[in-house]
């Protein structure tokens, strides 16, 4: 039989690529790519690879406050005391945060709901970090929370239900479609 594609003969490349296709948004073109690449790594090279990966689980957590990852006790958003407490940024997940942040004009805290509320899915607001949010907006000295959550159908769900519990705490709720 003819060999279309070599890599799928050998298992060991195969393995690699396959777990690299389990990241998101990597394609089994890109997954294998990504696999060749790190067989063609010198010996040094891929250990240090590896150890990032392992440190990394090892070491990354979420913050305690506002969900945001860090490899500290609490992340750096928390930890800057010249951060304006009283306005809290509501955020799908942490890639939202490096982006506002990546442009430096926000100056307020954050909130990583870590999803959005989506009934087809199963996912109600138990299961994102939505009781945490309201907690802390209940806290002295919360004003504003500025809900940038995605404008998808699940996105203004979640945006409209958290604003359903933050009005009657006298805060004032902006919608920023992120």
């Amino acid at each position: 039989p003819e060999c279309s594609n070599m890599a799928e003969y050998i298992e060991s490349l195969q393995r690699l690529a396959e777990q690299f296709g389990r990241l998101q948004g990597i394609g089994k073109k890109t997954a294998m790519r990504m696999a060749f690449s790190v067989i063609e790594m010198d010996e040094a090279d891929a250990a240090e690879f590896a150890s990032a990966i392992l440190e990394a689980k090892e070491k990354i957590h979420e913050c305690p406050i506002c969900g945001n990852l860090t490899d500290t006790e609490i992340c750096y958003v928390c930890d800057d005391e010249t951060r304006d407490r009283s306005v809290i940024c509501v955020v799908e997940d942490v890639k939202a945060v490096m982006s506002i942040e990546k442009v430096r004009g926000f100056r307020g805290v954050y909130h990583v709901l870590h999803g959005v509320i989506s009934p087809v899915n199963g996912i109600t607001p138990e299961k994102i970090r939505f009781r945490e949010l309201i907690e802390r907006a209940g806290q002295e000295g919360v004003k504003e929370v500025i809900i940038a959550t995605n404008p998808t159908p699940d996105g203004e769900v979640t945006a409209m239900y958290i604003s359903k519990y933050l009005k009657p705490l006298g805060i004032t709720v902006t919608r920023l479609a992120y």
